[in-house]
Formats: C-alpha cells, sequence, structure tokens
C-alpha cells in the first residue's frame, strides 16, 4: 500500500521566492545531484543519508566557515530528469525550524537545462530574503560542479 504524501500547510508561513538558472548540464545529471548526490556539490561530504523515493526522509550537513549546520526533509514529489520537490528544514539563520518546501524544475534546452526553482514557507521577509541571496551562489556552484557538456 502506498502511503499518501503530506504536504506542509504553508497558509501561515506565506513567503517565498523563485530563482532560475540556466544550466550547463543535462536533467539527468541534474536530477540525481539533487536526488543522490547531494554531497557532491552541496551537502559536507560523508553526511548525506538520502533516498530518492516519495516521503522517503533525508539528512545532511552544509559546512560554511567551519559551522556544520543539519538540513531535514523528505521527498514529495519526484519526476525523473524533470521535477524534484521536497520539504526542507534547517534552524537558526536558515528555515528557523519550518518546514518549507523546494520545488525543482527541470527544462532541457539545447546547451543544458533551464532550472527553476521556487522555495515556499517562510514565515518572514528576513527568513525569505537570506534564502532569495543564497540559492542564486549555491545554484552557480551545483552548475560548475555537476557539469557536463551538453
Amino acid at each position: 500500500m502506498i502511503e499518501p504524501v503530506r504536504v506542509p500547510d504553508l497558509s501561515s508561513r506565506p513567503f517565498g521566492l523563485e530563482v532560475e538558472r540556466t544550466m550547463t548540464a543535462q536533467p539527468p545529471a541534474l536530477y540525481r545531484a539533487w536526488t543522490e548526490r547531494f554531497d557532491d556539490w552541496f551537502a559536507a561530504p560523508g553526511s548525506v543519508l538520502m533516498r530518492p523515493a516519495v516521503n522517503a526522509p533525508f539528512f545532511f550537513e552544509t559546512d560554511y566557515q567551519g559551522m556544520r549546520s543539519p538540513h531535514y526533509g523528505r521527498f514529495i514529489r519526484l519526476i525523473p530528469d524533470q521535477l524534484v520537490e521536497l520539504t526542507w528544514v534547517t534552524g537558526a539563520g536558515g528555515s528557523e525550524g519550518a518546514e518549507t518546501v523546494v520545488t525543482v524544475e527541470l527544462v532541457p534546452t539545447i546547451s543544458g537545462t533551464r532550472l527553476r526553482l521556487a522555495h515556499a514557507g517562510f514565515a518572514d521577509e528576513a527568513a525569505r530574503d537570506r534564502h532569495s541571496q543564497a540559492w542564486p551562489l549555491v545554484l552557480e556552484q551545483l552548475d560548475q560542479r555537476i557539469a557536463e557538456p551538453a
């Protein structure tokens, strides 16, 4: 029996953002990066506990300027090579403990992939704005580390 997916209620946390970037890598490589290879581009090596399955929880840590930050979540929707949707929970300076939702859409282009990232469920503008500044840098890092010629 397949368990129903519980999508977070974001109605009391209305702030969100969207970022788009044209990536060098093709959709299959980016899909794997978001579902299986998080420590190749974002997470601290050796910290990832992740299985790409709907309802499957995950854990990883980031290491920024010597400070390790735990991240938790679960996959909500997965469409191979097209879409990854997951919950995203971090502590102070991140999602402030709230279960936010990150949606990554992958659209093939002639030279790579158009990646659209939406991050919803922030309780205030400050948390949203921190992520609005961080996600473009994170996507740039992803592009540099996962790039595969078209």
